[in-house]
């Protein structure tokens, strides 16, 4: 069974960061991806960043270039999202999905299967 395990969220003030963390289990693929996605309160779940775990390649959308970097563990089958500079507007839900074919989209359609997400709260 394919399971995702999203952590690490929290309540920071702006300016602070956060490191996320999705634990991957259930699947034996060689090469595939990992994508975290965020849900603000009456918005669209959005796209962040995706790493190929097996390539190291990443995508980020624009408004977190630069303050968010995405990075794996192989060894513990995790992928982590550590968080720079937050600002009001990154407080959302966070998920971690995952894309068996090892694409860098941060479309949501591409990724086959999502954890439970971890909160991020950021105060001003």
């Amino acid at each position: 069974e394919v399971q995702l395990q999203a952590s690490g969220g929290g309540l920071v003030q702006a300016g602070g960061s956060l490191r996320l963390s999705c634990a991957a289990s259930g699947f034996t693929f060689d090469d595939y991806a990992i994508g975290w996605f965020r849900q603000a309160p009456g918005k669209e779940r959005e796209g962040v960043a995706c790493i190929n775990v097996n390539e190291g390649t990443t995508t980020y959308a624009d408004s977190v270039k630069g303050r968010f970097t995405i990075s794996n563990d192989n060894a513990k089958n995790t992928v982590y999202l550590q968080m720079n500079s937050l600002k009001s507007e990154d407080t959302a839900m966070y998920y971690c999905a995952v894309d068996l074919l090892g694409g860098l989209g941060l479309n949501i359609n591409e990724h086959d299967y999502w954890g439970q997400g971890t909160q991020v709260t950021v105060s001003s």
